[in-house]
């Protein structure tokens, strides 16, 4: 890797010189050109934000992409920048070698240095040498979205028999069913220090994507009963009734971030028409509260899991959230664009024509902002962009479907939970 191919701005990021902004000097895009810019800009954080030796990706970084010392990953976060180096390929934001480079070099640092228990690994790891953060556990949930990633790089170069192997490599030692402690329903992780831990993957969230990823392994499946062990609890907002077990919008998004779901359902649902309703739901539950915060309006509604000017808060609604400030978190319309893309794509673009000198930087949208307020997040998430991206490129092409489909094992897993056509 040259100087040619590499520039450095600010400590130790490496930033991408190949590909000029779409948006330069638009100040009413197309509504093509600003998802093309929203995807190619969180590919710069998911490149730039990468440790080059391991891959990991940073949890958080600044919106400027400047100075950025913090060393916490979230394998999470990893997960879905392996699907973007994907998109990336396919988009030609950089060229192909660099990018295949990068994916051999993560699955080489999963699959033989990065600690693991069973093959789970802990939720967030040092990003120079993947060892555990603080005391955090190994995370279920962000193992899934951690494999899913690999499956995704495993089926997209799978031309490249190194990303083959390393990918089943991953995908083949992570022991679902240690996970289940004796139960029907996974854990939600474990520690050396306390065991496996008490909240369990019992209710409907975004664990579909953990629990089929467990039925589809060649070596440590899940039986098919895990898929009938959660519950499906009903919401009525509105007039809008579909199943939910969390009011936080991004469990509606996540397994669909990989999981084709369009056009099927299961003895109890169609899980894509329930995300359409959710996300209606949702919507209507923030014009709901104009009356509180006027600036919530069909140009501007959207809350989910962010940071908030007094931290970090997993809210939403409906129900009724009395956290609630007026923050709004442009992911999550961003996360929901194939759900509702006209309305959706209508708060993007007020947010970047009307906002944009404040909340827009280097990595597109910040994390959140409250208008109100005038509080602006100065970082962004690496799950929070890595949502949006996947879910703008589904919406345009499909290839994150489409490539994560391919694996026959998730087909047959669909089959054995009782998918068929809606």
């Amino acid at each position: 890797m040259t100087r040619r191919h590499l520039l450095r701005l600010g400590t130790g990021i490496l930033v991408l010189p190949w590909t000029a902004p779409v948006l330069a000097g638009q100040t009413r895009p197309s509504q093509t050109d600003l998802l093309e810019e929203i995807e190619r800009r969180a590919f710069h954080y998911f490149w730039e934000q990468a440790s080059p030796r391991t891959g990991l990706v940073r949890d958080r970084a600044r919106t400027s992409g400047r100075d950025e010392e913090r060393r916490m990953s979230s394998i999470a976060a990893t997960g879905f920048g392996l699907t973007g180096l994907c998109i990336a390929e396919a988009r030609n934001y950089a060229p192909r070698p660099l990018l295949l480079e990068r994916v051999r070099t993560t699955l080489r640092f999963l699959a033989h240095k990065m600690p693991h228990q069973h093959g789970f690994f802990y939720h967030f790891v040092d990003m120079e040498t993947g060892q555990r953060w603080g005391g955090c556990e190994l995370s279920s949930i962000d193992t899934a979205l951690l494999v899913a990633g690999v499956l995704t790089c495993r089926h997209y170069f799978e031309a490249d028999p190194e990303v083959a192997d390393l990918a089943e490599e991953v995908f083949r030692r992570v022991d679902w069913p240690w996970m289940l402690d004796g139960g029907e329903t996974l854990s939600m992780g474990w520690t050396p220090e306390s065991g496996f831990l008490e909240p369990r993957w019992d209710h409907y969230c975004e664990l579909m994507i953990l629990v089929l990823l467990g039925m589809a392994s060649p070596t440590h499946p899940l039986p098919g009963k895990c898929w009938l062990a959660w519950k499906r609890p009903r919401v009525r907002f509105y007039g809008h009734e579909y199943i939910s077990g969390n009011p936080v919008l991004f469990t509606h998004q996540y397994s669909h971030a990989w999981v084709d779901f369009r056009d099927l359902r299961d003895q109890h649902a169609d899980y894509f028409r329930n995300s359409i309703l959710a996300t209606r739901a949702h919507r209507a539950f923030c014009l709901d509260l104009a009356d509180r915060f006027p600036h919530y309006s069909e140009d501007m509604w959207g809350i989910t899991a962010s940071d908030s000017a007094e931290g970090y808060v997993a809210w939403g609604g409906p129900p009724a959230d009395a956290r609630i400030d007026g923050t709004v978190v442009p992911c999550a319309a961003g996360g929901s664009i194939p759900f509702l893309p006209d309305e959706t794509l209508r708060v993007l673009q007020h947010l970047y024509r009307h906002h944009g000198g404040q909340v827009w930087g280097r990595y597109g949208f910040v994390d959140a902002f409250n208008p109100a307020t005038g509080w602006v997040n100065p970082d962004v998430l690496g799950i929070n962009l890595g949502i949006t991206m996947l879910m703008a490129e589904n919406h345009r092409t499909g290839l994150v479907w489409a490539t994560f489909m391919r694996d026959l094992r998730i087909q047959e897993a669909m089959r054995l939970a009782g998918f068929g056509p809606a």
